[in-house]
């Protein structure tokens, strides 16, 4: 018991110079909670969105499962949904009857290839779609639009809409409300229209019932009725309750819960990382203030057994306080942030992000385990010090081969690194990237080690300016990080690690997204795709009309079914010498010769279509695919001719004549297609706007999470300045006692930091935007690495770092700021 009161009571003595390394746990807790809870809450959003889709019916019946999970074509019969109804507990069923329609313009034109066209149940309990404003369909006249169609058509609820009918012509319908698409989210990206059950099969072909949604009557058992459908359906059909639709409908979010924690934890475990170093770096600078007092202990009987538990315990009790100010933390963000998104219009999507008791307690657990893992080290340089070496205040040297396994070591991971860096960059994939990340956690450990070396030396070229225009107060904090390289590799080693790895995360995006963007849009074979709708052939009109534009480059695609070897197989055909030459495969499409075919499934061999032989040719790409979308072989134009005689023009790619751009290209492709509203056109370019966007936000992300890196960075800035200031005290009395200001010494303290920060953020910047180019060369080598590191990110990390840097110093300046001589001169 006298152990522990000691042990607190020490704490206690020393919790002014502890605080900040506590803040620095506690945020690094409260940050892994709010991970996990986002995380969580991000994937719960999917399963939401799927359970919405799947509708409010008790019971759910689809048609029997085929290979791959996915219903067998052609859905349920109309007897289906009649003997459902007629047994006993159902209150009522709604055939779900989905079919293919289109969204006419205002000229007359689709909008898309095809829209999805889905029933409104006459039944209000056992309507799945989800109603954004209006009201829903009450006859054949009426129908609903999702929001992002009627927004296209810039039609209101109220207006007029015009739809084509199943026998392909026009028709005008009243628009009576809109439907919210995040409801469906397996019709994402296609207009859909929602009319009522009676009308599907005036406005869709190839109407099937996907499923039927069943409301039981009330106060009958669903496990009974789900017992009755399966006898009366017998083997052709599934039935589910609506909690085991929902299940399986969730299933499948395990794989992207897995891979957004991963993600998430991954930026937590950096900031964990940096605050573990701010724990260790704070409780070596105490421990080396206390020598004198453990070598009393030492002196009096302790042995190293009893100090290491003696420090091992006031670690721990910081842990535990820290870690459960950070639970409380995290609740609070957890909290505030679910009342930010209950603000918020997510469509069927309820957010809750507060943590459940078992990730506060996990994340509790964890902190108390970090902080026991960081004063491991500390514990037992301070209990090896010789009892006669601290009273005489001089530490004991390191040992000869204590020094030489460190530097073979630091020499081993950088070597080592730098040998993997280099070769991950000039190698193929899929081991470089592998071998770029590993090569630059080594090379970096390896820095880290040598960082009492280095960040010195970088602040004795930042300190020549501040000396000359700082005055004394430059010089003198100068020569303080100088004489302390220990202190101040040890403190700037946190903000290392958050510099590298933010800028070497923005570096690899940035450099990535611009390498593959370009590309991405460069190999399609043209900017726009046109085809007819339905798979028709393009009429000669259109091609005319296209043609005739001077500011377009039209490449016309043949293709054709023939039956190869006894199975139908798509040919398509296209003059190689107008193809993009950028385009995958366009060398081997020009070296194709006659009889040979380019196999976009990298099939080899001979096989006969009628009398004709073709020597099958294995492509490096999707090639036929790409140009049209069922081919799978691509052979020459006379080829085709002989396969298949007169064979039409089933696609045209469209690119901007040389000098245009590519939105006076689509004004001249509608213009040409203004009356031909049958032919729809495909923005192949989207692609690359979406990897472009699906990147920017990656780096966006990375930035913003790994800022939190810095800032955990920065409380052991300030820990260690707080720190040293107990230790200089002296000093700082006879600074003022020679005639030093208090505003001279704030500046000088500051003065340590901002050079700490930038000595930190450079070298970091420089490590990041090395291991960060050498990741997109990795990822980029096949297609080539264009540019270099991104200067305004890197100058927001490095704006970044300097305002932690000088954050850092608040606390510290003002400390200083009170101190008395007289008081300075008796601290011992």
């Amino acid at each position: 018991m006298t152990t522990y009161r000691y042990t607190v009571a020490e704490l206690r003595g020393q919790l002014r110079q502890l605080i900040l390394s506590g803040a620095a746990i506690a945020l690094g807790v409260a940050f892994l909670i709010a991970s996990v809870s986002g995380s969580g809450a991000l994937v719960d959003s999917y399963s939401q969105t799927a359970a919405a889709e799947v509708g409010p019916g008790d019971i759910q019946v689809t048609g029997k499962a085929a290979a791959g999970g996915k219903t067998a074509a052609g859905g349920l019969d109309a007897a289906a949904a009649e003997r459902v109804r007629q047994t006993p507990g159902v209150a009522a069923v709604a055939p779900r009857l989905t079919g293919k329609g289109g969204v006419l313009a205002a000229d007359g034109r689709p909008l898309d290839r095809s829209a999805a066209v889905s029933a409104v149940a006459e039944d209000p309990a056992l309507r799945w779609q989800l109603l954004k404003d209006g009201r829903w369909p009450a006859g054949p006249g009426e129908v609903l639009l999702d929001t992002g169609t009627a927004h296209r058509l810039d039609a209101a609820v109220g207006a007029d809409v015009h739809l084509t009918r199943a026998d392909g012509t026009a028709a005008t319908a009243r628009l009576v409300g809109t439907l919210d698409e995040r409801g469906a989210p397996s019709l994402a990206g296609v207009p859909i229209i929602g009319v009522p059950a009676g009308a599907v099969a005036d406005y869709a072909t190839g109407v099937t019932t996907d499923r039927l949604d069943v409301r039981v009557a009330p106060g009958t058992s669903r496990t009974a009725t789900v017992e009755a459908l399966r006898a009366t359906l017998g083997a052709g059909a599934q039935v589910h309750t609506r909690e085991a639709s929902v299940t399986e409908a969730t299933r499948q979010s395990s794989t992207l819960y897995g891979v957004v924690l991963i993600a998430a934890l991954s930026f937590v475990l950096i900031a964990l990382a940096v605050a573990r170093m701010v724990v260790g770096n704070t409780f070596t600078v105490v421990l080396a203030q206390r020598t004198r007092q453990l070598a009393l202990l030492r002196c009096v009987g302790a042995d190293r057994q009893q100090l290491r538990r003696l420090i091992r315990r006031q670690g721990l009790l910081l842990g535990v306080g820290a870690s459960a100010a950070g639970v409380l933390l995290g609740v609070a963000l957890g909290g505030l942030g679910t009342a930010v998104v209950g603000g918020l219009d997510l469509g069927p999507v309820h957010l809750s992000l507060m943590p459940s008791p078992l990730t506060c307690l996990l994340a509790g657990l964890f902190g108390v385990l970090l902080t026991l893992l960081a004063v491991r080290g500390p514990a037992k340089a301070a209990a090896a010090v010789p009892p006669i070496a601290a009273l005489g205040g001089t530490p004991a040297p390191a040992g000869g081969a204590a020094r030489v396994r460190a530097a073979v070591w630091t020499t081993g991971l950088l070597v080592a690194g730098t040998a993997l860096l280099v070769a991950g960059a000039v190698a193929p994939p899929p081991l470089s990237l592998l071998a770029v990340t590993v090569g630059a956690i080594a090379n970096f450990f390896g820095v880290l080690r040598l960082s009492h070396r280095v960040l010195p030396a970088v602040v004795a070229v930042l300190g020549r300016p501040a000396r000359r225009l700082g005055g004394t107060a430059g010089r003198l904090a100068t020569q303080q990080l100088r004489l302390n390289p220990g202190r101040t590799g040890a403190t700037g080693s946190a903000l290392l690690l958050g510099v590298t790895v933010m800028v070497g995360a923005v570096t690899a995006l940035d450099i990535t997204s611009r390498s593959l963007v370009p590309v991405v849009s460069a190999r399609q074979p043209g900017v726009f795709s046109a085809a007819a709708t339905g798979g028709a052939a393009l009429p000669a009109g259109a091609l005319g009309a296209l043609g005739a534009e001077h500011g377009l480059t039209v490449t016309p695609v043949r293709s054709a079914t023939v039956d190869l070897d006894g199975r139908p197989t798509v040919v398509a055909a296209v003059d190689p010498t107008r193809l993009n030459s950028s385009t995958d495969d366009a060398d081997r499409a020009r070296a194709l010769t006659e009889g040979a075919a380019l196999s976009g499934l990298g099939e080899t061999g001979v096989r006969r279509a009628g009398g004709v032989e073709l020597r099958l040719q294995p492509g490096r790409s999707s090639l036929p695919f790409t140009l049209q979308n069922d081919a799978t072989l691509l052979v020459t134009p006379a080829t085709l001719d002989r396969l298949a005689p007169g064979a039409s023009v089933t696609t045209a790619w469209i690119s901007p004549a040389a000098g245009e751009d590519r939105p006076t290209a689509r004004r001249a492709l509608d213009r040409a297609l203004a009356d031909h509203p049958q032919v729809t056109v495909a923005d192949t370019a989207a692609q690359a706007d979406t990897l472009r966007s699906l990147l920017d936000r990656l780096k966006t992300v990375s930035m913003a999470l790994l800022s939190f890196s810095v800032a955990i960075a920065g409380l052991g800035v300030a820990a260690t300045l707080m720190l040293s200031i107990s230790e200089r005290s002296r000093e700082i009395g006879m600074l003022r006692a020679i005639g030093m200001s208090r505003e001279q010494l704030r500046r000088m303290l500051t003065l340590e930091a901002l050079l700490l920060s930038l000595a930190g953020a450079l070298v970091g910047t420089a490590l990041g935007a090395a291991y960060g180019w050498a990741a997109a060369r990795s990822i980029t080598s096949t297609v080539g690495t264009v540019g270099t590191p991104p200067v305004l990110p890197v100058l927001a990390a490095l704006a970044l770092t300097v305002l932690v840097g000088l954050a850092a110093a608040v606390l510290p300046a003002r400390r200083v700021g009170r101190m008395s001589a007289v008081a300075a001169m008796r601290a011992s």
